[in-house]
């Protein structure tokens, strides 16, 4: 094969795959070791690692050592082929997991990938950890099947990493706004008991970590209380929403005053209908309806008939009896008519 169709074929596969190919893919192309080393010496490919070249006119990536031995865990295969399938063979985890979510310290000395089936190596800086993995655990990051960020921190915690260092990967998170609180929650469950909380208390666990990282509600309590500027904000939304819910409970209670209002001019109503002027029949209208009315429309009525004696509403010219002292005076005379 002569060496222009050679890279050809060679382009066509590192397009997809940040520029990169393994040689065991150029093999399956019909690209020769021999072919490999011709182009390599032309500088038309560079070679990266073992079993693995860039394009020569493909930019370096900063995560372009993770990228190559992940592409060597199955060097046979295209990365989109491999990504197709479910679940994937192989899905970035640990510490390179963080370093490519970019949260927390960690160096990352090894690449670490989790697989659901027994894989060795002979590379020193490659390390498998056997475990299915639930879909929902894994995401992409920089073209790469990664584990979450939840999944990574609870990773890590179960692997007993000291939990300061667990806490900045956390606080790295959630300024990224890129955690699932509830999932992580679920994850950390398990992992609350040896970490001195109730079994089963992933909450717990979770308030320990965001203390130490200087985001427990004390912490932000505390801050909260140093800067009055943060102090009035909070206080504002506080009391916002507290406005709200209470708005909302007095609409419901109102609504139910107004409905049972509602029912005994219905029935007052039907009793003096024009069809039955004739002969009016009170005994159709319940004393008890009359007083519960007389007493809903008092409880509606009294917040006016306060602002009107505190004078923040002028008085009417002419004094009148009100309604609700109506209703109440007819609600006793029913009341002793029919006690006789």
């Amino acid at each position: 094969m002569k060496s222009r169709e050679a890279l050809r074929r060679v382009q066509e596969i590192t397009e997809g795959q940040w520029g990169l190919l393994t040689a065991g893919q150029a093999r399956s192309c019909g690209v020769t070791p021999m072919t490999l080393a011709r182009l390599c010496d032309a500088g038309d490919i560079i070679r990266i690692a073992h079993g693995v070249y860039r394009d020569a006119g493909s930019p370096s990536d900063e995560h372009e050592s993770l990228q190559a031995a992940w592409l060597m865990t199955n060097p046979s295969a295209l990365a989109y082929e491999r990504l197709a399938k479910r679940p994937i063979d192989f899905v970035v985890s640990g510490e390179s997991a963080a370093r490519l979510h970019d949260i927390g310290d960690l160096r990352a000395p090894r690449h670490e990938f989790t697989t659901p089936r027994r894989k060795q190596t002979q590379r020193a800086d490659t390390r498998y950890r056997i475990t299915i993995l639930p879909e929902q655990d894994v995401t992409m990051k920089q073209g790469l099947p990664v584990t979450t960020p939840e999944r990574t921190i609870a990773d890590m915690i179960e692997r007993r990493y000291d939990l300061s260092l667990i806490a900045n990967m956390l606080r790295d998170a959630i300024n990224q706004q890129n955690i699932d609180e509830p999932r992580l929650v679920e994850l950390l469950n398990p992992l609350a008991k040896r970490n001195g909380h109730r079994p089963g208390d992933g909450h717990a666990l979770l308030e320990q970590i965001l203390t130490i990282a200087g985001m427990g509600h004390d912490a932000l309590s505390r801050t909260i209380a140093a800067d009055p500027r943060l102090g009035k904000l909070v206080t504002g939304q506080y009391l916002k929403s507290l406005s709200t819910a209470l708005s909302t409970a007095i609409t419901a209670y109102q609504s139910s005053e107004l409905e049972g209002i509602q029912q005994a001019l219905d029935t007052i109503s039907a009793a003096f209908h024009p069809s039955k002027l004739s002969k009016i029949n009170m005994s159709a209208i319940d004393a008890t309806q009359l007083t519960n009315l007389a007493k809903a429309l008092e409880y509606l009525v009294t917040p006016f008939t306060k602002n009107v004696a505190s004078g923040m509403i002028p008085r009417t010219p002419t004094q009148r009896p009100s309604s609700t002292t109506c209703l109440s005076q007819s609600a006793r005379r029913q009341n002793h008519e029919t006690g006789r």
